[in-house]
């Protein structure tokens, strides 16, 4: 990029390469999302400013993707030269300690007109091939200057949201790539049960991890002839002591329903990883299905998610604190070691998929040792016993009275039992995952 009178001209190949990758990013004129959102007003605490912004510089226009303080009649501006189309052409943080002073920007609509900027400073979001973005940009109406130390913390937001860019493209990849597989599957029926055993292999763990201070053990049936399924699980590492975990349900069965399994378990994963707040997870996963799909053929799935506090290692058995929350599936059930067998049902949750807003509420249940968390799928208390009648939500508390105390290898064996003498009365996927904490080991006399 070179230089005349002061102003940096654009190399028309490192910009058309620009370009090419804002449009793989496929993140201009999109929603608000909530990571973002929280990158600007954590910038805006963390540098006392009034304005902060995340932009994508498009061909012709700045668009801001999230924004803190800008007044709302501003939603995109021209690429006119001072701020943040120059701030895109920088390797480093951009900054102009006062914009009444300097001839980059006097310019500058944003300067001469509202808000009044007068103090400026941007860092690029640059991908792990080095192309610009756009930038994470802190404003001011007064001047003022950076710190090298802040410069640093400038980049670093601006990576923070490199990172979820990168995330997001993983999704949009994952999305298409499903896309392309159903329609591979509509022209070549041949092949659906070969693509379709395939990405089954996809939806569930193929073990799971070591909890440190729990148990945990899951199993997964599915009624479909295709073998595959819409019936989810997964646990999963969040750093520290805190881990995720969900299971649900999603609309229809084969090789459709397994698609959109795989979507919403990589979304949940991915969400969580971003902010782990059950809500806000779930609220993605709405948000996910809803952009997917259209409302002449929405598609939804039910779901409990969770986050629990693994104990401090060495500690031996100790109290487990679980949050949980659900969008339309039926409650989890807490196993005490006593006997007892409480529903935890999140208040609300409306199924997911199916509308915008849709309330998610959670539940929170401290697991002591030698209690237990049994979360499942309807299609084990829809089953039909012999005579026709329905397994029930009765005789499945009975069932779990009768495995206080247990381990969690020991329930998912004791529920296989139960599936397998339903025999044909099992006609739907039926999914279910035991958490429990261990008792104390019994004290051997000396």
């Amino acid at each position: 990029m070179g230089s005349i009178d002061g102003i940096q001209r654009i190399d028309p190949a490192v910009e058309e390469r620009r370009m090419a990758a804002v449009r793989r990013y496929a993140v201009l004129d999109t929603p608000p999302e909530g990571v973002f959102d929280r990158v600007v007003r954590l910038a805006a605490r963390l540098f006392d400013v009034p304005i902060a912004t995340v932009t994508i510089v498009d061909a012709d226009r700045i668009w801001f993707k999230a924004r803190h303080g800008l007044p709302e009649g501003i939603g995109r501006i021209g690429r006119d030269p001072g701020l943040c189309a120059s701030a895109i052409m920088q390797d480093g943080p951009y900054v102009i300690p006062d914009t009444a002073l300097d001839p980059r920007t006097l310019g500058h609509p944003l300067v001469r007109g509202a808000p009044r900027v007068r103090f400026y400073a941007a860092a690029p979001i640059v991908t792990a091939e080095g192309d610009r973005l756009g930038t994470v940009d802190i404003i001011d109406i007064r001047p003022r200057h950076l710190t090298a130390e802040q410069r640093g913390v400038l980049t670093e937001l601006a990576a923070m949201v490199t990172e979820q860019m990168e995330l997001r493209l993983r999704a949009i990849t994952a999305v298409r790539a499903e896309q392309e597989l159903r329609r591979l599957a509509e022209r070549e029926q041949a092949r659906l049960q070969t693509l379709a055993t395939t990405l089954q292999r996809t939806l569930v763990p193929s073990a799971l991890p070591a909890v440190p201070g729990l148990e945990v053990a899951a199993l997964y049936h599915t009624a479909s002839a295709d073998l595959v399924g819409g019936d989810f699980y997964d646990i999963f590492h969040l750093g520290d002591r805190r881990w995720a975990f969900f299971l649900g349900d999603v609309c229809g069965k084969g090789a459709e329903a397994a698609a959109m399994t795989s979507l919403v378990r990589y979304t949940l994963r991915a969400a969580a990883h971003g902010d782990p707040d059950p809500v806000s997870v779930l609220n993605s996963l709405n948000a996910a299905l809803l952009h997917e799909y259209s409302s002449a053929h929405p598609f939804y799935c039910t779901v409990l998610f969770g986050v629990l506090t693994a104990p401090a290692p060495g500690g031996g058995p100790a109290p487990v604190e679980v949050t949980l929350t659900g969008g339309g599936h039926p409650p989890a059930l807490a196993i005490r070691g006593s006997g007892a067998v409480e529903l935890v049902h999140p208040a609300g949750g409306l199924l997911v998929g199916l509308m915008d807003n849709p309330a998610f509420a959670t539940a929170r249940v401290r697991l002591a040792p030698g209690d237990g968390l049994l979360l499942y799928t309807d299609g084990l208390t829809e089953a039909r016993m012999p005579g026709g009648h329905m397994f029930g939500d009765e005789r499945l508390l009975d069932l779990a009275a009768a495995m206080s105390g247990a381990r969690a290898p020991d329930m998912a064996d004791a529920i296989t039992r139960v599936l397998t003498g339903l025999g044909p009365g099992l006609t739907d996927d039926t999914a279910v995952l035991a958490l429990t904490v261990p008792s104390p080991s019994p004290e051997v006399p000396s």
